[in-house]
């Protein structure tokens, strides 16, 4: 990225006396909806809501590689990275006191233009297009390498199989990673563990063994390093307005990535040997860990020692439980997870749809682009046109009803009529901008980091879920009817979820902190 480096803060705390406790890993990832023949045969990716995108990380998954200790300790011992001392008098929350010095509300330009103005955030919006960019190559590339490599469609598959497979561990037992080290440190540690499996990847020595465990290794830790990443967003752009459009800013991305990346990905396949294009990936983690470590300041963790358990399980452990102890953040979480379950059963199932209604390859690139198209549409339109109540009033509407289009694949719509259900579906998910605004208001500080991570985590897994759920159901009943049968169960589950998140408070606060944005110049 051409922009200047930003010198790292030097208000940070003094370290406390010892090193944190040795726990498991951290890891890198992203969200965006799948892509519609992507999703088919790499799983799901995520990064908020209803959409999601592969990533990279690191976890005790594989321990026959020793990555987790290792990330463990590097977190605990990288420079530039600080636990501050409880100050007396100060609140139990220790990130409140590392936010933005010289933050102060937001002037001038407002909408998505108004989160470009914030210096920090710059830097993490490149970091965050170098990771996408790491994340997709990487993922087409080893997957080319390992047929190379043995001949095999199975184990091929199966490479894509295990970027989704480790997330769920990842997201429950070391979610706490997010919550008791700067978040800084773990990003970059995450970016840094990430550009080291992918160079052992690269070394011609490697066993098919070898880069099945590197690829579970790479994505064990992706909802930490992204759940860490959502709520430093709170640090840089406050809990309003401005937290709202950055998060949707990186959806956006992460969206328009699968649009486009696996196209650019075989494109570079076709000129550089699979290994080499895996190579190139080294580089953009080294850059993204560069872009967050110079360009980001140097916050303390979220949990102070004496508020932590005895070891990072534990608290993961019961960072979840809190989770869902409470009525309203379990059925906010619920709602985020619950349409992403259903919503991706015409992806899953776009190829063998495509060949019952008699269309070619063009068709089904069309129909793979419809919803994801639909999504960022609608997300610009919310971000840039609606005020932050309106985006709240937006929510349990859209989330009740988003559902509703695929029904009409009950009477085996034509590629015209599918082409509108499906962006009209993806229409229908613009709720998550004003969701995230409402589970950020209901998360406590100290809890934020491990909630965001067990939502991305559960993200990731019920859509994994609603895919393989939806190929099985097509095994005995016709494509058409299981996507019509998606969209109606679908429906009828968000219906009562929006009921339960009513009960709860509904859009309690709408629109409330728009004047606690924080700017940091």
């Amino acid at each position: 990225m051409p922009t200047e480096p930003v010198p790292p803060s030097t208000e940070t705390t003094p370290p406390a006396a010892g090193p944190p406790p040795v726990s498991s890993s951290a890891g890198r990832a992203d969200v965006a909806r799948p892509a519609a023949g992507a999703a088919v045969a790499a799983g799901p990716r995520a990064d908020g809501a209803g959409g999601v995108s592969s990533s990279a990380g690191l976890a005790d998954v594989a321990r026959s590689d020793g990555g987790a200790a290792v990330v463990a300790e590097a977190v605990a011992s990288a420079p530039g990275g600080s636990e501050s001392p409880p100050v007396p008098g100060a609140p139990p929350v220790s990130s409140i006191a590392g936010r933005a010095e010289s933050a102060r509300p937001g002037e001038g330009a407002r909408g998505y233009r108004a989160v470009f103005r914030v210096r920090e955030f710059r830097f993490v919006f490149g970091a965050h297009l170098l990771s996408l960019l790491g994340v997709v190559v990487t993922e087409i590339s080893l997957t080319v390498l390992v047929y190379d490599l043995t001949g095999s469609p199975f184990l091929s598959a199966l490479t894509f199989a295990l970027g989704l497979l480790p997330y769920v561990f990842g997201g429950t037992l070391l979610a706490g990673v997010a919550d008791r080290y700067p978040a800084r440190r773990v990003l970059v540690v995450c970016d840094l563990v990430c550009a080291g499996c992918v160079a052992v990847m690269v070394a011609p020595g490697t066993p098919i063994a070898g880069l099945l465990a590197l690829r579970c290794a790479v994505a064990a830790v992706a909802p930490v390093f992204t759940g860490t990443r959502m709520a430093a967003l709170t640090d840089i752009l406050g809990e309003g307005d401005l937290y709202v459009l950055g998060r949707s800013l990186l959806r956006i991305v992460s969206q328009s990535a699968l649009l486009a990346g696996f196209a650019v990905g075989g494109l570079l396949l076709a000129v550089v040997p699979a290994r080499g294009a895996i190579a190139i990936t080294v580089v953009t983690f080294l850059c993204s860990a560069t872009l967050l470590r110079f360009g980001t300041k140097d916050r303390p963790a979220r949990l102070l020692k004496k508020e932590g358990g005895a070891n990072l399980l534990r608290d993961s452990l019961d960072g979840a439980r809190l989770v869902f102890a409470d009525r309203r953040i379990r059925a906010l979480t619920l709602l985020f997870w619950i349409p992403a379950m259903f919503v991706v059963a015409p992806e899953a199932l776009m190829a063998p749809y495509a060949d019952r209604i008699g269309v070619g390859p063009a068709a089904l690139g069309l129909m793979m682009c419809a919803m994801p198209v639909g999504h960022i549409a609608a997300e610009l339109v919310a971000g840039s046109a609606l005020s932050p109540r309106s985006r709240s009033r937006i929510v349990l509407p859209s989330a009740a009803l988003g559902l509703l289009p695929l029904l009409v694949y009950a009477v085996t719509p034509g590629i015209g009529l599918a082409l509108v259900a499906l962006a009209l579906s993806g229409i229908g998910a613009v709720y998550v901008i004003g969701l995230d605004q409402w589970f950020v208001e209901a998360v406590p500080e100290e809890l934020r980091g491990r909630a965001m991570t067990l939502m991305t985590a559960g993200l990731m897994t019920v859509q994994g879920l609603g895919m393989a759920l939806a190929g099985l159901a097509a095994e005995f009943v016709p494509v058409h009817q299981v996507v019509a049968g998606s969209g109606l169960i679908g429906t009828v589950c968000s219906v009562l979820l929006v009921y339960e998140v009513r009960r709860t408070g509904g859009s309690r606060n709408p629109g409330v902190g728009a004047d606690r944005d924080m700017t940091t110049r």
